[in-house]
């Protein structure tokens, strides 16, 4: 999956470049677990505490998952916060912060995400693995420091990728959908340091694959391998078109 997030010297190597973007709902606990007590109960003749062995034995069933989701999403949250975005992972970090990420994807509610109206809005990114958002390689005062940020628009099918300080750059593309999980990523305007534009239409190609996705948190595996791990801030944001 190519990286989407572009820092300055990557505008000159859209080769490399690769894309980091990356419903159906269970029915509501609250009434499958009153139809299951209604039925029970209305049989004649049940001891009261065979009853109430029966209402507790439920509630792993009904709660569990959704406890098991928010402890990997919290366990996850507190591996990648050292990390500086995944600058700082050493191999080992990398290997937990991958394991952490597959349980959640294993427990993914949302099977068609670039249908889901969750995917929409401004995602910061958290942690990568691509070393063209990384730049380890680099002096750190000429890597992006600041928050790095990406904007979907599923409707629209359209990508943003901005970076803040001290770059400022920023870069768009359309979607390709290759199913309900994986798109096709084609860029086609950057932007450097805010202010001067720069029109490329048809380079820098990649997929992305959305893995994990709910209203606060998405995890996306990339066409080189790469994972990226993104939290919602700002919902009601839009591409510009």
């Amino acid at each position: 999956m190519a990286t989407l997030c572009m820092s300055s010297s990557s505008l000159v190597k859209l080769h490399q470049i690769s894309p980091f973007i990356h419903s159906s709902f269970p029915a509501n606990p609250n009434l499958l677990r009153r139809s299951f007590f209604d039925h029970f109960t209305a049989v004649n003749y049940v001891p009261e505490s065979l009853k109430l062995r029966a209402r507790v034995s439920l509630f792993p069933f009904f709660f569990t998952k959704s406890e098991d989701t928010e402890s990997l999403k919290q366990e996850l949250l507190e591996a990648i916060a050292p990390l500086d975005r995944g600058a700082e992972a050493t191999p080992e970090d990398q290997k937990l912060v991958d394991q952490i990420a597959s349980k959640l994807e294993a427990a993914n509610k949302v099977k068609e995400p670039l249908k889901s109206s969750l995917l929409n809005g401004k995602w910061e990114l958290l942690y990568s693995t691509s070393q063209s958002i990384l730049q380890t390689k680099r002096p750190k005062f000429l890597r992006a420091n600041g928050k790095i940020y990406q904007a979907i628009n599923a409707d629209t099918l359209r990508i943003q990728n901005m970076e803040t300080w001290p770059f400022f750059n920023q870069a768009t593309a359309n979607l390709v959908p290759l199913n309900a999980r994986r798109v096709a990523v084609k860029f086609d305007s950057f932007t450097i340091a805010s202010l001067i534009p720069i029109k490329n239409r048809g380079s820098g190609r990649g997929e992305l694959e959305i893995t994990y996705l709910d209203e606060e948190l998405r995890i996306s595996r990339g066409n080189q391998g790469n994972l990226f791990i993104l939290r919602m801030v700002d919902p009601s944001y839009r591409v510009p078109l």
